[in-house]
């Protein structure tokens, strides 16, 4: 399954009242890092169980990174239960990407 992807109006019923965690991606087509990362995470997206992998393009949507102080991209950040768990800006090594979703989401 590929990432799902986030609006600014779909931010709160897809993320914030989401039923299992959520790692969002904040990207642009722009960002060469973001390019890279995105398939990493699709990759993921079938990986991991009981967890939404999810992108929300920072052009289309000004909001939400407003909100959350996205100041560079790519940043993630994990959401759980309606919280912001933890946020990583740049991009990981897949195997260490894994460990940093799995390690947060069982905090």
């Amino acid at each position: 399954m590929a990432s799902m992807k986030i609006t600014d109006q779909s931010f709160e019923q897809d993320v914030l009242k989401a039923s299992q965690p959520v790692v969002l991606d904040f990207w642009a087509e722009w960002c060469g890092p973001c390019r890279m990362l995105s398939p990493v995470l699709d990759e993921l997206a079938t990986e991991l169980q009981g967890v939404t992998i999810a992108k929300m393009n920072v052009d289309e949507n000004p909001n939400t990174p407003a909100k959350f102080g996205v100041r560079g991209i790519p940043t993630l950040m994990v959401f759980k239960d309606g919280e912001l768990k933890q946020t990583r800006v740049g991009g990981l090594p897949k195997a260490d990407l894994k460990k940093w979703i799995e390690e947060t989401v069982a905090a």
